[in-house]
């Protein structure tokens, strides 16, 4: 997978409420399938699939405990993400020292000559 395809699949898979609160409970620690779908009224084959978005996009990983197959999260893929928003960094920081400036600029009592 490339870079922009890459991107294409975290941004994707974070374009979802549930994912992103799945990938929050498990930056907490590993978790079953059945403790992430505790806190979502809904049924577990829709969480599944959630979490096979989640590591299409390898946000997740899936480990082997005996039976069970804990849900860990990799943040690597959020690191290129950070990457890639970084490149914009400047135009952002831009704008907002410009918005400083002018809420500055309010503060100050008119001059009066």
């Amino acid at each position: 997978m490339n870079n922009d395809e890459q991107l294409d699949a975290i941004f994707s898979a974070l374009a979802h409420p549930t994912r992103r609160a799945i990938l929050a409970r498990l930056a907490k620690g590993t978790a079953t399938v059945n403790e992430l779908a505790e806190p979502f009224d809904a049924t577990l084959p829709a969480i599944s699939k959630h979490i096979r978005v989640l590591e299409a996009a390898g946000l997740v990983s899936r480990g082997k405990e005996a039976q069970f197959r804990p849900c860990v999260l990799d943040t690597q893929p959020l690191q290129t993400v950070a990457s890639w928003t970084d490149q914009y960094r400047f135009i952002w920081e831009g704008r907002f020292d410009a918005m400083d400036r002018i809420l500055q600029g309010m503060k100050e009592p008119p001059n009066e000559q």
